[in-house]
């Protein structure tokens, strides 16, 4: 699709199928910093803000910000980083459906370097906590398309979830962004995800962890491998995708990077908020390369674009 088409499709945005997220709530530390500290050493770096952050918490506001609706299972705890979540979900009208009292919500800082490179060191909170019972109190209609992260698949109850997925009726969609925990995830719990067909979002790294040398030929042979859907997301390359009939490549949005804190997040959303409006599956990838690319250009991960943000954005093209 060429990139004017776009402008025209993005009004036709709207929940055609329910979205539940599942994932975390956090708060980013964004710092600067001259390059990665070396062991033992001592780097002065910039404090650029705190924002609030975890992949689900910013695929929910770039779909709020699209107009469209989600269940938010996004667990809020109790403490000064609750505190900070609850309180910058609710001036986005956002609301969770999940309630922890058992502990605070997790952190991490974010070093930015000079490139936009951003590395996190994460503290889990509540957003890891999750059972059987959690789970089955969530309101989901039988063709809900459901939103998974990585970084709950790899934690202590990456399994619990799995067991959870598998239970759900076949007309669910699952999504799942690997993220940079792919290589903490079990054989076993790649196995049965995988199992379950979903649509796998990846990043180069991500899937050079699965062994890619040639971005074209890993996705051609993907789907004949896993029989499920990919978008692989090529920086600003754009992304590959392959599904049962085919594979394509689908264009990039040249973007002033800032930095790529929520970069693939707000894909992610771009992506899902065009499935759940009955688009096709690179249509919405399309969606989702302009989306990252306004975000890459702004600082933070909770700077989605609204529908007309986007679209007056996407005039420069």
């Amino acid at each position: 699709m060429p990139h004017n088409a776009l402008v025209k499709l993005i009004p036709t945005l709207s929940n055609q199928r329910q979205l539940c997220l599942i994932g975390a709530a956090v708060v980013d530390i964004v710092t600067e910093t001259p390059a990665l500290p070396e062991r033992g050493g001592d780097i002065e770096m910039q404090e650029k803000g705190i924002h609030v952050g975890g992949c689900a918490l910013n695929i929910a506001i770039a779909i709020k910000k699209l107009g469209l609706e989600s269940v938010n299972a996004l667990p809020i705890g109790r403490g000064k980083w609750a505190d900070i979540v609850s309180e910058a979900m609710a001036e986005k009208g956002l609301t969770s459906s999940l309630d922890d009292p058992s502990g605070d919500n997790g952190w991490c800082l974010a070093l930015v370097e000079p490139d936009g490179e951003r590395t996190f060191l994460s503290v889990s909170g509540v957003e890891n906590n999750w059972s059987h019972e959690i789970l089955s109190q969530l309101p989901l209609a039988d063709d809900a398309v459901i939103y998974l992260s990585g970084y709950q698949l790899a934690s202590q109850s990456g399994e619990v979830l799995v067991s959870w997925l598998e239970t759900l009726p076949k007309s669910t969609d699952i999504f799942v962004d690997f993220g940079p925990r792919i290589a903490d995830i079990t054989p076993n719990t790649f196995k049965r995800l995988i199992a379950l067909q979903p649509i796998v979002s990846l990043n180069r790294q991500e899937a050079q962890t699965l062994g890619m040398e040639d971005s074209s030929e890993f996705v051609r042979a993907w789907y004949d491998h896993y029989q499920c859907p990919l978008i692989l997301r090529i920086d600003s390359d754009g992304a590959l995708f392959s599904v049962q009939d085919g594979h394509g490549t689908v264009s990039p949005f040249k973007a002033d990077v800032v930095d790529t804190i929520g970069a693939g997040d707000t894909h992610a959303g771009g992506v899902l908020a065009g499935l759940c409006s009955g688009w096709e599956l690179a249509d919405a990838v399309l969606l989702g390369n302009a989306v990252a690319s306004y975000v890459v250009s702004h600082v933070g991960g909770d700077c989605a674009p609204s529908v007309e943000q986007i679209t007056d954005y996407l005039q420069q093209y």
